[in-house]
């Protein structure tokens, strides 16, 4: 989509088209320039088409989407007295609680209530909250779904549907929760507003074509686009130990406010923490399987800069807006190459620098061979004084290799073993269960 003539030229949020109203309370937070996602996305809204809209991290997607809403609750009358207007959904609990810090910055001093209905917390109490009849509702499509089941929660009114990072939503087997509350609010009036991080996504695209009606399409940047405020360094590591002794470099030598490092497994942020307190750093450490209680009590103690080190798994590689963060450690390569981007940019954002580190093993190496692939670009190795490598990476196997003869056998190989791989393709696979990511049960596939 290209830029409309008003887009290209708004150099302050009246010229989207805004209620003065709300470009007067972002003037007093000191935000008055709209980012390129909001020049394009809030007109396009406003004039009440359908959006599909993707843009790198920290590009301000956030407030892409709420302006419109409030703007909406400002200027139209309400379909319904009793159903929310507008329900913001996002995949995970830290993003939820995200959006709705920025959503009650811009409902202060107005009439419009919001709730906030979280996977993991008390569903009574949640339940009493959607009784007080809020006119935006932010949640996890887990949770909601269940209140849809249970019928304290009404959409038949529902006005905007928003989608906060649909592919992560996907990604973690939310596409029934999402079909359900699409169908629950299904009506000619419904506007919806779809943002995920690429439109690269084939069950983002098949999601887009069920929910939005000839929607606009907006992308800012593509997802592997250089990210200009941080720099990314790679560094080879031999082993685990190997690894450590890079960290240990790493923080000694570099000069940062607050660090983020990021691990496969919930052991190795503990085994980390402990390593690096050890050492004096003040360091916390985050995974998904502790309660909400307990992430929310860590992640508000370290954006309080209470901690110089978090120490995470890939739940904290989303949603989260820590201004003090100047060093990303990818202490492991992630598994999916999109997750890498979401990672490096818990630094670099509002303006500024951000540094990220990316530790490769042998066994990183198939994650970082994927990361390379989704960058576009061939990536070079640093070095740190005294902790050369001696892995180099591993060299791609040559195509092409030699076959047997026509009715000769491999070395070794019988009939009975060749006849093994079909055997074990044939087994009655187990049904996979999808964990959800906002500490709700296994999500089961509606039959």
């Amino acid at each position: 989509m290209s830029k409309t003539d008003m887009s290209s030229q708004a150099e302050n949020f009246t010229d989207l088209g805004l209620d003065y109203r709300l470009a007067k309370l972002l003037d007093h937070q000191g935000i008055t320039c709209p980012t390129e996602i909001q020049a394009q996305s809030v007109p396009a809204a406003l004039l009440g088409h359908d959006l599909i809209a993707s843009s790198k991290t920290g590009s301000g997607k956030t407030l892409a989407y709420l302006l419109p809403a409030m703007h909406r609750m400002m200027k139209q009358k309400a379909l319904s007295k009793r159903d929310p207007r507008a329900l913001i959904l996002a995949p995970t609990r830290e993003l939820a609680k995200q959006v709705y810090a920025q959503l009650r910055s811009l409902t202060s001093g107005t009439q419009f209530k919001a709730a906030l209905i979280l996977g993991g917390e008390n569903f009574n109490d949640q339940a009493k909250a959607l009784q007080k009849d809020p006119h935006l509702v932010v949640a996890t499509p887990g949770r909601l779904a269940n209140h849809l089941d249970e019928r304290s929660l009404f959409l038949e009114g529902l006005e905007l549907l928003i989608l906060d990072e649909a592919d992560r939503m996907l990604d973690l087997g939310f596409a029934d929760q999402l079909k359900q509350i699409n169908e629950t609010a299904n009506h000619r009036l419904r506007q919806t507003l779809m943002f995920s991080a690429t439109l690269d996504h084939a069950e983002v695209n098949d999601m887009a074509q069920q929910l939005l009606k000839a929607p606009k399409r907006i992308a800012i940047g593509e997802a592997h686009t250089e990210h200009g405020d941080i720099e990314q360094v790679f560094c080879l590591a031999d082993h685990l130990d190997h690894k450590q002794a890079l960290l240990q470099r790493l923080l000694e030598k570099e000069s940062y406010q607050q660090v983020i490092i990021f691990t496969a497994t919930r052991a190795d942020t503990d085994r980390l923490s402990e390593v690096l307190t050890e050492q004096g750093l003040k360091t916390a450490a985050l995974s998904g399987e502790m309660s909400q209680s307990e992430r929310n009590r860590i992640m508000d103690s370290f954006s309080r800069g209470q901690q110089q080190v978090l120490i995470t798994t890939d739940v904290a590689s989303r949603g989260l807006d820590l201004l003090q963060v100047s060093l990303v450690v990818n202490f492991d390569m992630p598994k999916q190459a999109e997750e890498y981007v979401h990672r490096i940019g818990r630094t670099g954002r509002a303006g500024a620098k951000g540094r990220a580190v990316s530790l490769v093993g042998p066994k990183d190496w198939p994650a970082f061979k994927r990361v390379e692939q989704f960058l576009r670009k061939s990536i070079s190795f640093d070095v740190l004084e005294g902790l050369e490598p001696t892995f180099k990476g591993i060299k791609d196997k040559p195509a092409g290799n030699k076959r047997p003869a026509p009715g000769k056998q491999a070395k070794g190989g019988s009939a009975k073993a060749k006849k093994a791989p079909q055997d074990r393709r044939n087994r009655r696979q187990p049904n996979r269960q999808i964990v959800s990511d906002d500490g709700m049960a296994p999500l089961k596939k509606k039959k």
